[in-house]
């Protein structure tokens, strides 16, 4: 028995070790022997762009996002915006029919049907040669459009996706963790970027081909996942685009980022089944191993989480060091439990919001991996509500 449990929990820390941090270091390897691509390409006229902003009640930051979009340095008469509401019930609408004038459109969908559907009616809307996906409760840096399109002169990129960067509305703000995982991921999109290219597009702000989104998705699955992967079926390439910054408010609850990561992740098994054979490297190549490293080991990790709090529970009785972990994992979990209930979740202290955010967040991937077990319909999209905040770079 204490011969399977070591096995257990030498599998487990194996494979996150590997998610976490061999991947990344072989990704560094390679690039270290690959050529760089050039980037030297540009456009001789900016292609006419479409950017699409699907809200739902968002009248506390649809004003700032409109102005900040349109304050973005790109050629107003190769620039289409179009806002898609999603039947709102608020103020959002008589909002964005203000900036008519500025030529800012709006669709105002019958009934709710969620993100996806949303973009799908947007679809025959559209005019541009590429469209831009975006959310409503980020900022853009100014340059930060004309950096993404850029992207596309290489004839290669077929979509292309910010850098994204996790900001606070003040200081003591709780959800640290947060930060410094979005800091983590898009360090290893630049890795994926110079290797082949990224899984995933950062749903918040990112541009595609209108060649590639000719056709509508089904409403369970997730667009920007969707995009990338469409894009590697026909040849094209999916890059994270540093330059083209955008700015991400935290989220302020705990309870709302488990519900974000339970309908992301859900949908994300969703899509990649929808596409599994990217997965067969004889097909994908290069591409298998990086979707496969990226989303396959990061969302199995929890999974084997669970058969290691076994292991130690069984080891505790005779092995000192397993009573220690126990004792670890006790805590993350009373520091979750602690942070699911309390009042303010800006004022907790980091020694119980960071092991709060990663437990509720594995256990956020158990979740969503039920769900889509399951086949579970995922609930309608409502947008994640992040505290509003303003860049000081955008000040």
């Amino acid at each position: 028995m204490t011969a399977l449990c070591l096995w257990v929990l030498g599998s487990a820390v194996a494979l996150a070790v590997y998610s976490y941090l061999g991947y990344p270091l072989l990704l560094m390897l390679v690039a270290a022997f690959r050529r760089k691509r050039s980037t030297t390409v540009r456009f001789a006229e900016w292609p006419s762009i479409s950017i699409v902003l699907p809200v739902y009640n968002e009248e506390a930051v649809v004003r700032s996002r409109l102005e900040n979009l349109l304050a973005l340095d790109y050629p107003a008469d190769r620039r289409q915006i179009l806002v898609v509401s999603d039947a709102s019930t608020d103020r959002t609408d008589a909002i964005v029919t203000e900036y008519a004038s500025r030529g800012v459109e709006l669709l105002r969908m019958s009934h709710r049907g969620g993100k996806t559907a949303a973009e799908n009616a947007a679809l025959p809307r559209l005019h541009g040669e590429i469209i831009v996906h975006t959310d409503a409760s980020v900022q853009v840096e100014r340059g930060g459009l004309k950096a993404l399109i850029a992207s596309f002169a290489d004839p290669v990129v077929g979509v292309a996706s910010s850098h994204n960067v996790s900001v606070a509305r003040i200081d003591d703000h709780a959800n640290y963790a947060e930060s410094w995982y979005v800091g983590y991921d898009m360090w290893v999109r630049d890795l994926e970027t110079q290797i082949h290219g990224i899984v995933g597009a950062a749903g918040c702000f990112y541009a595609a081909r209108a060649s590639l989104q000719t056709c509508t998705l089904p409403d369970e699955l997730s667009p920007d996942f969707a995009a990338s992967l469409i894009a590697e079926e026909r040849g094209f390439r999916t890059v994270s685009v540093r330059q083209a910054i955008c700015f991400v408010p935290r989220i302020p609850s705990l309870r709302r980022e488990y519900r974000r990561k339970v309908r992301t992740i859900a949908r994300g098994w969703q899509t990649l089944y929808f596409k599994r054979s990217l997965l067969n490297p004889l097909r994908a190549g290069a591409f298998s191993w990086i979707l496969a490293s990226h989303k396959i080991c990061r969302w199995l990790v929890p999974h084997l989480g669970v058969l290691v709090l076994v292991a130690l529970a069984s080891l505790s009785g005779s092995v000192p060091w397993a009573r220690g972990a126990v004792a670890l994992a006790a805590f993350a979990g009373l520091s979750a439990a602690l942070a699911w209930w309390w009042p303010d979740h800006r004022r907790l202290p980091r020694i119980v919001a960071v092991p709060a955010y990663l437990v509720i967040g594995n256990v956020a991937v158990l979740h969503a991996s039920i769900r889509a077990v399951r086949g579970a319909r995922t609930p309608t999209w409502e947008p994640t509500r992040r505290e509003a905040t303003r860049a000081p770079e955008l000040a």
